[in-house]
């Protein structure tokens, strides 16, 4: 799969995944030091197995060492703190245990074209590790793709008012909680997928998602970023 970023929007090429009702599907999420891919570390993992129709979903979740200071506003956001990275254990570690943990499902998350699978890209190769080659659906991609009529960053925030779904209870910015968030929008998204009679996604070049746009709390720093939300 190859991603094209533009100024604003982004692309996606050579992914396929048919019969998109019956794949065993593993959510995934990452926390980290900031919100740059090319520059941040990531601090946290959160997974978990799913099946549309099933309720069983096995979990994981693990902290893993930064490699950089995590700043006040971050670890406010997260609950991760730098004390908590002290014992934590180091990416070499971490990374093939949530391989392990996905096998050979098809990966799911949301906005991680633009921050998860370049974080994932950047710390495998600082390591000496193997990419992944699991397929990775995006639901910002897969919304957009039947919902050309709206020009919205589908943020998370977009998709819980778009579907109404309920989030109490939940703890956003915590990787496993996230993608129990995660995991409800996606069988909203595939819910609608199912009624309008769409059984595959293929990527189209012709199809482009908006991009993040730079969240006040890091503009006030000084930083820049794209809003994971």
């Amino acid at each position: 799969m190859n991603i094209t970023f533009m100024q604003d929007r982004y692309f996606i090429e050579g992914l396929q995944v048919l019969d998109l009702q019956r794949q065993k599907y593993c959510i995934f999420d990452l926390e980290g030091t900031g919100i740059r891919p090319e520059t941040e570390s990531i601090t946290q993992f959160g997974a978990l197995h799913l099946e549309l129709g099933s309720t069983e979903q096995a979990e994981f979740t693990s902290l893993v060492r930064a490699t950089k200071p995590i700043p006040d506003a971050v670890a406010r956001l997260t609950g991760i703190s730098n004390e908590d990275m002290c014992g934590a254990p180091g990416y070499k570690d971490v990374f093939p245990s949530f391989l392990h943990f996905v096998g050979d499902r098809v990966l799911v998350t949301q906005a991680g074209y633009e921050y998860d699978v370049p974080m994932l890209r950047r710390h495998c190769a600082m390591n000496g590790l193997p990419m992944m080659t699991n397929k990775v659906l995006d639901t910002k991609a897969l919304f957009t793709y039947i919902h050309p009529e709206i020009d919205a960053v589908v943020s998370t925030d977009f998709l819980v008012s778009y579907y109404g779904i309920d989030t109490a209870g939940l703890q956003r910015h915590e990787a496993l909680a996230d993608c129990r968030l995660i995991a409800r929008i996606f069988e909203q998204v595939m819910t609608e997928y199912e009624q309008m009679g769409k059984m595959h996604f293929i990527a189209d070049p012709k199809v482009s998602m908006r991009r993040f746009v730079i969240p006040a709390m890091y503009q006030a720093e000084g930083k820049e970023g794209v809003d994971l939300e």
